[in-house]
């Protein structure tokens, strides 16, 4: 009787919760900024190039570039996974290696090694038509092991040719020139004269209160193997540095969690679903309290309609980071915001996972997932609001 009871209820709860909206979310976009297509990282763990690339696409649009070329992301790969297995080699192996990056990663080939055009440097010679990196990531791995753990107490003077070696035969060899529309270009000369976009620009913010804040710090994640430092704000403070950016016409690279139930590819939607039993009636609560965690999570990741959510706080903030409850696994581009039927906010995100949803390589993300699961943001320092700009002493 106590099953046919809660079989009752759930499908009442759940067709009233359909009631509001009955063909699920629907979205209305605010302010939208123009930007590059949507790419396809594949099967491997670079989106903080592709992210990052997104926002200095998008970057050239801003300041009025009408012919944005398409930018290679194995570039930047490619160049990274050199210099980390140097330092990797150099601090014995304790470094994160693999395929993960950061957004200052892209700042820092820009800075270093110039860029180039995705016709130029496809990353694609190892027989695959798109981005597969399981067998690259543990051969580059065990060779680095190798390296470090060989028993000649030195390291030889050919490791760091057959490491380039390894990324030849995978990305394509590196070049000196390469031509592009009938012009001949290095990649320093393609950065400066084609892309167009100064380095000192771009700058890191995060949020936590482990440290001061508006001074920077090394943030504490683990492909954060350049040491790259960032600026921290109170969480409020950096929505806001999102929001003003927006408003003027500057994309936002997003580093974010998407392990979270409340992130759907699929649906389009990154939300923060929450019950705030205090605020029930003793109708409502007697009703959800009878339901078993599995028939409430139903209900809270049903993505049918716009629902409650959690009220983040900087403290729930901290202590999900601090117990990996929030992890750096997933770099985006925020472009825009919108609003759902029910007039409240989202912002709109260009993912790189292809055209494999209902919004085309797009999704709606709540204001409170941005402010909960943001590991940290990279923007153009001149869309920093003036007040903030000037405490972070930029």
């Amino acid at each position: 009787m106590k099953n046919v009871y809660l079989f009752v209820l759930i499908i009442f709860l759940i067709s009233n919760s359909k009631i509001v909206g009955q063909e699920g979310y629907k979205f209305t976009d605010i302010k939208r900024l123009p930007v590059t297509s949507v790419k396809d990282q594949y099967r491997s763990g670079t989106c903080w190039s592709f992210s990052g690339l997104a926002f200095l696409e998008a970057e050239m649009l801003r300041i009025g570039k009408t012919d944005v070329p398409d930018l290679s992301e194995m570039f930047v790969v490619r160049n990274c996974y050199f210099d980390k297995a140097v330092k990797n080699v150099r601090l014995h192996g304790a470094l994160n290696f693999g395929g993960g990056g950061a957004f200052h990663d892209v700042i820092y080939v820009l800075k270093n090694y110039g860029l180039v055009p995705e016709e130029a440097y496809s990353g694609l010679q190892y027989g695959e038509d798109n981005h597969v990196h399981g067998e690259l990531d543990e051969v580059l791995k065990d060779y680095i092991d190798g390296v470090i753990k060989n028993e000649n107490k030195k390291l030889s003077t050919a490791w760091k040719n057959g490491f380039s070696g390894i990324l030849d035969a995978y990305f394509g060899q590196q070049f000196m020139k390469f031509t592009y529309k009938e012009k001949e270009y290095t990649p320093k000369s393609f950065a400066k004269s084609v892309v167009g976009l100064d380095e000192d620009d771009y700058v890191t913010i995060t949020s936590f209160n482990h440290h001061p804040y508006y001074q920077p710090f090394i943030l504490e994640i683990p492909d954060n193997w350049l040491w790259g430092q960032a600026y921290n704000l109170p969480m409020d403070v950096m929505l806001q540095v999102v929001d003003n950016s927006i408003e003027n016409g500057y994309t936002v690279a997003w580093a974010t969690d998407v392990s979270e139930k409340g992130f759907s590819h699929r649906n389009g939607v990154a939300i923060v679903p929450g019950k705030d039993i205090k605020e029930m009636n003793d109708t409502e609560r007697s009703k959800w309290e009878s339901l078993t965690k599995k028939e409430q999570e139903a209900l809270l990741y049903s993505f049918d309609n716009p629902i409650e959510e959690k009220k983040i706080t900087q403290q729930i903030r901290q202590e999900d980071f601090d117990n990996y409850e929030t992890t750096d696994d997933h770099g985006m581009l925020i472009i825009g915001t919108a609003k759902d039927q029910n007039g409240k906010k989202y912002y709109i995100v260009k993912n790189s996972w292809a055209e494999s949803n209902k919004y085309k390589g797009y999704l709606y993300v709540s204001e409170a997932f941005i402010l909960y699961k943001t590991t940290n943001i990279m923007v153009n320092k001149n869309a920093i609001p003036k007040e903030i700009k000037k405490s972070l002493k930029l």
